[in-house]
């Protein structure tokens, strides 16, 4: 690898990987692909002992491929790739996952295009379910009102009374196809180690948000991931959510995040909404007690800042 540093306004790629190199071969291919050039590509491999090098050094771009023996997670994994981003010259730092990749080769295009011209900080795409790309990927709420399909989120940008049909100001999903200046890492950081993985994107969106920089999602740009919002289980006739994954380590990390960012500058007012909610999903939903000690035993851990890994 070159010690030069990279031309100006040149656009480095971050991936996150661990055990999926046949997924990750999607999301490389999908970022040669962009008509907007990437000038670097840095993968960070949690898991060299299953080592994705192969499937990033057959990628048509400039690539690193950086092995970590020490499992650092989505947040010290997005941390790493982006340090060294910034290290290599980077002006705008462009970040995947590797289970999802960019919905066409445009995308980055769109990206850039509409925040050098928003003059925004970040800027992320919509993330669609794959098998049915009208789907969010993810629950996404705006207001009171939860909105499961694209359609439905831009009927009720036109409903508001907005004219604005290509940015949803303030809302970013940061580890699925964002696109971040480089300037504006140097204001908000990386994201935070301790909090390994869940969470560490809606941290970072707390970061952004405090910090009065521009930010928001291109309703043009899309980025392909698998459905993800059969963890968020219904309640009150679907006028709210909770989320509770099924796979026991997701859910530890889930409450125990969540514990340590309902405390932070920004989310305490959403935090005293916790109790209240969670209780009525454990307790009259669910009706399970036991799970809901479990639950405030975590969300203290997280509340004390006691960041051990799961058991």
């Amino acid at each position: 690898m070159s010690t030069a540093p990279l031309p100006p306004g040149s656009v480095v790629g971050v991936i996150v990987t661990r055990h999926r190199s046949d997924m990750l071969v999607d999301s490389l291919t999908a970022m040669a692909k962009q008509t907007h050039p990437i000038a670097h590509l840095i993968v960070v491999d949690n898991g060299p002992d299953q080592p994705a090098r192969e499937a990033v050094e057959a990628c048509d771009l400039p690539t690193t491929w950086l092995p970590s023996w020490n499992n650092l997670g989505g947040a010290g994994g997005f941390a790493l790739g982006m340090l060294h981003a910034l290290a290599l010259g980077a002006d705008w730092v462009f970040l995947g996952d590797d289970d999802g990749h960019a919905g066409d080769e445009t995308a980055l295009a769109t990206l850039l295009d509409l925040a050098q011209r928003r003059d925004l900080a970040a800027v992320s795409p919509v993330v669609a379910d794959k098998a049915e790309p009208d789907r969010l990927a993810f629950p996404l709420r705006r207001g009171l009102t939860w909105h499961r399909t694209r359609t439905a989120l831009m009927a009720a940008d036109g409903a508001g009374g907005s004219s604005d049909t290509e940015l949803l100001p303030g809302i970013a999903s940061f580890f699925n196809g964002a696109l971040f200046r480089a300037s504006t890492l140097e204001v908000v950081g990386v994201p935070d180690l301790r909090l390994f993985v869940r969470g560490d994107e809606v941290e970072m969106h707390r970061r952004m948000a405090r910090s009065g920089l521009a930010f928001g999602t291109a309703l043009n740009a899309t980025y392909l991931h698998p459905y993800g919002s059969g963890e968020f289980k219904p309640m009150l006739g679907g006028r709210l959510h909770a989320q509770d994954p099924e796979d026991p380590v997701k859910r530890y990390y889930t409450y125990r995040n969540r514990g340590y960012l309902m405390s932070q500058p920004g989310m305490r007012r959403i935090g005293l909404l916790e109790i209240p909610r969670f209780a009525w999903y454990f307790l009259v939903t669910r009706k399970d007690p036991a799970a809901f000690r479990r639950w405030l035993k975590l969300l203290k851990q997280g509340r004390d800042e006691h960041f051990q890994r799961a058991p």
